[in-house]
């Protein structure tokens, strides 16, 4: 489509992008995120082709998005992220646009997207929360547009000032004017805004003048910022025309100052109009000035006063400490070798500036403002470029002492200075490190005040763009002074963040602390970072902080934090962060956890980085492999104390007098990591953080749950470097090792949906092995959270009306939200499908990994084999100690079976269906086979009481629903051959639970319900028969027995007796189903019936087999007769008819199985069914017993079989021979048997009459048959009939040594030879490669045939006596068969004369052609099949094969080839060698 129709196709994607906005689709997902990125990767890329097509496109769906009536905070917001989907994608699409824009996009763009883009700029203001961010992006786009398109934005700022020359009105729109502010602007079109300006200024009103003074300033900084070495250039090379403007414009808006107030609104424009004069500065600078330019002149001095406080206004001062810092910024974009009279300039103002600006008794402020930041900053950056020695003003702003504003200034300042390094002569940040130590304390301290009152306050959003005033005051409602200074000390913290975010080094270094305590101040740092990751109040600090702990982790960084021993320090610091971030994720604090999993992942690559780096450090340290958990005594019970690291004691260590002051010890952390007597730090890190990513596999996030996948990859990667480190096995640090390189490497190949993730993950946990403290610990605080979520699940909606309003408060924020967090509230709403979704994620955990906590623990040294931490009047009760199959009610494992089993008669009304499917499916198909004895036996006990001491059945609705729920868990988890299964399905008996399920079902009745539960019942022992290897039984036979007795009781052959089709079919299946499980029950069963004496016991047992085949029988004529009936109404009803098909075979099945196992006593009862009068009865025998026969012959020899006495009645049934030869019960099974087991019954009946000395018997008859039904000699054993089956055998059986002898050797020289490495035996000319010979072809294939045929007939004294006797049979058969067809008249004649009439070829050639035919043209054409190569000869070898076959078989036919053109060649050879084959054939009969 999009070759073909472009346009069509760009439209579809346009469309595509606009029906995922999240105005139409509501609220991001991780799945629409991505959806939605993707789209607009593609529009972008497609405008580089589509321009025009794509810009349209998405003009009018902005338009449309901004034309949409919205009602609520959550339809806002979708708003406003498309206006910003939207936005962005369209300054992509602009900042890529192709340079061949035709002059009507330029039309299209400035009539359609300018007008809108205007919208944004001129129409959000401060009553919108998310002006700033759409302001912004919207000026990105202005700005992108600019840049090809300068001319339509210049038109459209043009036409609107010329508009304001002649207007009248006093109140003008100066909005288009406004635009000068965001469009891209290089040194031509600062010349042409400048000229345009400077012509039409004098005109225009105040207003618009004043908008243009404003808008100008801004537009040059877009230039300088922009195109910073055009405006350098602008002082090696003076422009003269750039000048004239600035100069004219400077003179003009002179003239418009004529009040103190005007004077302090122009001076910033008047202070830049003045450097782009390069010359005029030069001018002034000298004591005798130019007479155009003493009014410049005079305006420096007058700068000056002002600035000294002696202008004799507030306004002047302001505006001159403003034109200054705008003069010093320049000058920064000026090297002091081209220009060093500005420099001059500058350093005769600085001092004064400096101040004015930094005074702490007195901050510099503008108006009611408290403080003028972004001035400052811009201020404290300049100076620091023009003279990085002087740094007093760095210590002002550095002093504790100082306000907090200061901090704010100088903190944000180095951070430009870090991030804004475009010029070569600009000095680095390292200049400031020496100021490191005052760095920490202030971050210490903000912290601190930030983290200390930060609890009774909402989530504030970050306006970057904002100064600092109206970030503390631009607030809905009146603050307290403490929450003004509580929220600027988090905007200073933000700012901290962002700043180590930059370059950590500034806040890492110790210049005067190198030694023991460089590693406290590094824990202190590090401390600090990662208290702020869980604050969910303060959300952007929070992102923020992981991402300077990242920066933290980079190698370079790692380093720094201890460089007298670097490896051990970062096992400690890095560990005890893990420990605490795992701990915050799997106590669910943190709201956006599969953001900080992600930010977690990054953390364990970059650790990983660091290890691979000095896997060689410190090798031979004791210290290091201590803190490895390598060559530790672990202790064997649960006395160590638990590493805890709390909110409250992170608050401790970030108070003044505690671990953040320097010299007062170690950090929390240390403190909390006490080595006394507890494992490794390293070790416990990695426990939690095991436990966290056991625990986000149950997240119905699937984003979580792949990155939690993903992590285990670098747990593995750890292990490898740490094992390659210590000799070790990697198995000593990850005994799950494999298993959790199988999570990894799925995370990467998973692209499907939530269930079949969840499935897949379920499935590896039932891998996992080996019992450690990280899936222990994970098992039971998921144990503990799932029974919390079920007991609200439970209750709902009880606990939501209690409850509800403060649950649902607290969960307005979170856009994925999880169970625990629920749970945590006291409430749920399971309107939230996310939250049954995870308890039912939980539930499957819960079955998956249980059964690996039921394993004693096998090596206690391991390394991360620990006891469950913590205390133990705190510690919860361990599953390790579960040591019985039938389950320690004490154990949290069985208390989960238990709970689990009552769940599946859960009758909540609004979720109680779901909670049984749920727990039915997840018992029955992902439950460790570990705990299969323990369901086993509960559900044994819990079964039995629904009986009552006199083996009485109480029937009641739950019961019933409990017994119809086990049944399916049962045959689910016997159907589904779970890895390791079959180990464990035997270490419980079933057989009581599964006789007390029939006994429970039998008095049911026979409603609908009744009877689909009893066709469960039976498919469930059908498939327990079909494991039948991996169960155990205590009495198999006797428990069988009683299973058929009870099963073909429900077997009764009048469902067409019911007056519902329903019912009737719902009948038959059940039939079905009976006889299935029937069928298997009785594969190999002894009768066995009720205990009596031994007299009686054969007449029981043949009574009982008497019972059952009478059943079976009469079920077979039910069958028949109701298929009889539906024949005569026209075979309406189908699948009435394959049902009877399919249960007349099974029960066909039952009575060869039957009869099979009780020969001695039901042969008597059976054996007259092989002569009734009925012929499908006779028919129904006689299948039966093939059957039986096929059975009982699968071993070489019957007379090596250990059922041989079984089988002798049999087999001397159907070998039995009447008086004149003829095979009566033999011949019959011929008739009877289908086509498709003839092969079977050829196998079967040669066998057998071969151990009766009796083949040829068989063979004379069958091969008479086969010649009296054949039309010619031509078609005689062509087809597939029985015959030909058991001919084929035969040869099979009795040839295979002399082929393999016969043929082998030929074919190794044809394949091996170098004589026949390139030879080609195609003759056919329409198959010939072009550089072939059709007569060397034709050589070469009667080359290799002779050499055949010469070596078929020298063999002939080889041949197999078996084969010679088979031949003669065939032989003697074909010439009787042949005169019995002649008339009595022709026998008298002449029997020869007869045969050579009626056939030209006689008898003999018969057996040649069929010899050739079954026997050896079969093996030349396929010698793999055959079992004489091992393997398959080359494509043109085969070929020549095939060719040479056709050739040996006309031989043996006695025919040339007429329909095959190109075989014609080899006639004369074919006639050549008819003698030498009727000599072979003659021998060999």
């Amino acid at each position: 489509m999009a070759a073909h129709r472009p346009v069509e196709w760009v439209q579809a994607v346009v469309s595509r992008f606009d029906e995922q906005l999240p105005i139409k689709t509501g609220q991001q997902n991780t799945h629409t995120k991505v959806s939605t990125e993707h789209n607009k990767e593609c529009l972008i890329n497609i405008s580089k082709y589509k321009f025009s097509l794509v810009i349209s496109g998405l003009t009018t769906i902005l338009k449309n998005v901004n034309n949409m009536r919205i009602f609520g905070e959550a339809a806002e917001k979708n708003l406003y992220l498309s206006q910003l989907i939207i936005l962005d994608t369209l300054e992509k699409c602009l900042a890529g646009q192709p340079k061949d824009t035709m002059r009507l996009d330029e039309t299209m763009l400035v009539k359609q997207l300018l007008p809108e883009i205007c919208h944004f700029l001129h129409t959000c203001r401060e009553g919108n929360q998310h002006a700033a961010e759409l302001r912004n992006s919207a000026s990105g786009v202005l700005f992108s547009l600019s840049c090809n398109n300068f001319n339509a934005v210049f038109s459209r700022i043009s036409t609107r000032l010329q508009e304001l020359t002649v207007c009248s009105e006093d109140n003008v729109d100066v909005h288009d004017i406004e635009l000068l502010q965001y469009i891209n602007v290089d040194c031509a079109k600062l010349k042409r805004l400048l000229k345009e300006i400077a012509f039409k200024f004098k005109a225009l009103k105040k207003v618009a003048q004043l908008a243009v003074i404003n808008s100008l300033e801004k537009a040059f900084w877009n230039w300088v910022e922009n195109y910073p070495d055009e405006f350098t250039k602008l002082y090696q090379i003076p422009q003269t025309d750039m000048a004239e403007c600035a100069e004219k414009l400077f003179d003009l808006v002179d003239g418009f100052a004529e009040s103190t107030k005007r004077k302090a609104a122009v001076w910033p424009l008047q202070i830049i109009l003045l450097i782009l004069c390069p010359e005029i500065i030069q001018d002034i600078s000298k004591d005798v000035v130019d007479e155009n330019n003493i009014n410049k002149k005079l305006f420096l001095d007058s700068l000056r006063k002002a600035l000294a406080g002696h202008g004799g206004s507030r306004q002047l001062t302001e505006s001159a400490a403003i034109a200054c810092v705008k003069l010093c910024k320049a000058s920064t974009y000026i090297n002091w070798e081209d220009n060093s009279v500005i420099f001059l300039l500058v350093q005769s103002m600085v001092v004064d500036l400096k101040n004015l600006l930094f005074n702490p008794t007195k901050p510099f402020s503008r108006g009611s403002q408290p403080a003028d930041v972004d001035l400052m900053i811009d201020c404290l950056v300049s100076c620091f470029r023009i003279s990085p020695q002087n740094n007093q003003h760095f210590k002002i702003c550095l002093a504790q002492n100082s306000p907090s504003t200061f901090h704010y200034v100088l903190v944000n300042s180095l951070h430009r200075i870090i991030t804004n390094s475009a010029l070569d002569w600009w000095p680095k940040i390292d200049a400031v490190y020496c100021h490191s130590v005052e760095l920490r304390n202030m971050f210490g301290e903000t912290l601190h005040k930030a983290v200390q009152g930060c609890g009774a306050h909402p989530a504030i959003r970050m306006a970057p763009s904002l100064t600092f005033k109206e970030k503390v005051t631009s607030l809905k409602f009146k603050e307290k002074p403490t929450d003004l200074e509580t929220r600027s000390y988090k905007y200073l913290l933000l700012s901290m963040v962002k700043l180590i975010h930059a370059d950590p080094k500034l806040l890492l270094c110790n210049p005067r602390k190198q030694g023991p305590e460089t590693p406290g101040s590094t824990a202190e740092l590090i401390t600090g970072l990662v208290q702020l990751v869980p604050q969910s109040h303060m959300p952007e600090i929070a992102q923020e902080a992981m991402e300077a702990l990242l920066v933290l982790h980079q190698l370079d960084s790692i380093d720094l934090w201890n460089p007298d021993a670097p490896v051990e320090t970062f096992w400690e610091i890095s560990s005890q962060m893990l420990f605490y971030i795992c701990k915050k994720l799997t106590s669910h604090q943190m709201l956006s956890s599969t953001e900080i999993l992600k930010w977690l992942r990054e953390i364990l690559i970059c650790r990983n980085k660091f290890l691979l780096k000095n896997k060689q450090a410190d090798r031979s340290s004791c210290h290091f492999l201590f803190l490895y958990g390598v060559g530790c005594d672990v202790p064997a019970s649960g006395n160590t104390t638990q590493m805890s690291m709390d909110h409250d004691e992170l608050l401790r260590a970030c108070t003044p007098g505690a671990s953040l002051r320097k010299g007062k010890g170690n950090s929390s952390m240390d403190s909390a990591a006490g080595y006394s007597g507890t494992p490794p730090i390293c070790r416990q890190a990695q426990t939690k953080l095991e436990v966290a990513l056991y625990m986000f596999l149950w997240s119905p996030d699937t984003e979580a749950v792949l990155v939690a996948m993903s992590c285990f990859r670098h747990l593995c990667e750890e292990a490898d470097i740490r094992c390659g480190v210590d000799e070790v096995s990697v198995h000593n640090f990850l005994p799950n090792y494999n298993t959790f390189m199988e999570f990894a490497s799925v995370s990467s190949m998973m692209s499907t949906g939530r269930a079949a993730l969840q499935k897949r993950v379920m499935a590896l946990l039932r891998r996992i092995e080996h019992p450690t403290a990280g899936n222990t610990e994970a098992w039971e605080d998921t144990h503990a959270k799932w029974e919390q979520a079920t007991k609200l699940i439970l209750n709902y909606p009880k606990a939501k009306m209690e409850d509800g309003q403060a649950a649902e408060s607290l969960h307005k924020t979170i856009v994925k939200r999880r169970m625990s967090h629920v749970s945590g509230g006291g409430s749920i709403d399971l309107s939230d499908t996310d939250s049954l979704q995870e308890w039912i994620n939980m539930t499957g955990f819960l079955c998956a990994l249980g059964g690996v906590c039921l394993q004693q623990r096998s090596n206690s040294g391991l390394a991360t084999y620990s006891p469950p931490m913590g205390p133990v009047s705190e510690r919860k009760g361990s599953m390790i100690s579960v040591m019985s199959s039938e389950g320690n009610a004490d154990t949290p494992v069985s208390k989960f079976m238990d709970r689990l089993l009552s769940l599946m008669v859960c009758n909540h009304e609004k979720v109680g269906l779901q909670i049984r499917s749920n727990v039915k499916d997840l018992v029955g198909l992902e439950l460790s086979p570990a705990l299969y004895p323990m369901l086993f036996n509960k559900l044994k006990n819990t079964i039995s009481k629904f009986f009552d001491s006199q083996g009485q059945v109480l029937l009641t609705d739950t019961n019933t629903q409990f017994v119809e729920q086990t049944i399916a868990i049962m045959k689910n988890l016997l159907d589904n051959h779970t890895e390791g299964s079959s180990e464990h399905l035997g270490q419980a008996s079933i057989e009581t639970m599964m006789l007390n399920l029939v006994r429970y079902v039998r008095v049911l009745g026979n409603m609908v319900h009744a009877i689909q539960i009893k066709t469960k019942l039976c498919q469930l022992v059908e498939v327990m028969m079909a494991r039948r290897d991996d169960l155990s039984f205590c009495q198999e036979m006797k428990f069988r027995n009683k299973m058929v007795e009870y099963l073909t009781d429900w077997v009764m052959g009048t469902s067409n007796q019911a007056a519902d089709d329903d019912v009737k079919c719902l009948t038959r299946d059940l039939d079905q189903a009976s006889m299935e499980a029937v069928v298997s029950l009785l594969a190999g069963l002894p009768l066995q019936p009720e205990e009596g004496d031994g007299v009686e016991l054969m007449e029981a047992k043949s009574q009982l087999f008497l019972k059952y085949f009478t059943l079976f029988m009469n079920l077979l004529n039910d069958c028949s007769e109701v298929e009889d009936e539906n024949a005569q109404t026209g075979g309406r009803k189908r699948g009435m008819s394959r049902r009877l098909a399919s249960l007349r075979h099974c029960t066909v099945l039952a009575m060869s199985n039957l009869l099979n196992a009780n020969v001695d006593s039901g042969l008597m009862h059976s054996i007259g069914l092989g002569y009734h009068k009925d012929l499908q009865t006779r028919a129904t025998f006689m299948e039966v017993l093939t059957k039986i026969l096929q059975q009982g012959t699968e071993f070489d020899t019957l007379a090596e079989t250990v059922l041989a006495d079984r089988f002798e009645r049999l087999v001397e049934l159907v070998t039995m021979m009447g008086d004149q030869g003829e095979l009566p019960i033999a011949m019959a099974l011929a008739n009877v048997v289908p086509c498709s087991q003839w092969d079977e019954l050829a196998r079967v009946l040669v066998t057998l009459f071969d151990s009766r000395h009796l083949l040829y018997q068989l063979l004379w008859n069958m091969f008479s048959k086969e010649v009296e039904l054949a039309d010619s000699m031509q078609t005689l054993f062509r087809g597939n009939s029985l015959a030909s089956k058991i001919m084929t055998f035969c040869f099979k059986v009795y040839g295979a040594t002399y082929l393999q002898k016969l043929l082998d050797p030929l074919l190794r020289i044809v394949i091996t030879s170098s004589d026949w490495q390139h030879v080609s035996f195609e003759v056919d000319p329409t198959r010939l490669e072009p550089s072939e010979s059709l007569e060397e072809n034709q050589r070469n294939l009667l080359q290799m045939t002779e050499k055949f045929f010469h070596a078929i007939i020298s063999s002939s004294s080889e041949f197999p006596p078996q084969l010679r006797s088979v031949c003669h049979c065939l032989y003697q058969a074909t010439c009787h068969s042949l005169l019995n067809k002649a008339t009595v008249k022709e026998k008298k004649e002449n029997k020869k004369s007869v045969v050579s009439q009626r056939f030209p070829q006689n008898s003999i050639g018969a057996v040649g052609s069929a010899m050739f035919l079954r026997f050896i043209n079969p093996a030349i054409v396929s010698p793999y099949e055959a079992g004489i190569l091992d393997k398959k000869p080359p494509p043109r070898i085969e070929r020549g094969l095939k060719l040479m076959s056709k050739i040996l078989q006309s031989i043996a036919n006695h025919v040339l080839f007429t329909k095959e053109e190109h075989m014609r060649p080899f006639n004369d050879f074919v006639k050549s060698n008819f003698d030498a084959a009727r000599r072979l054939r003659t021998y060999v009969v």
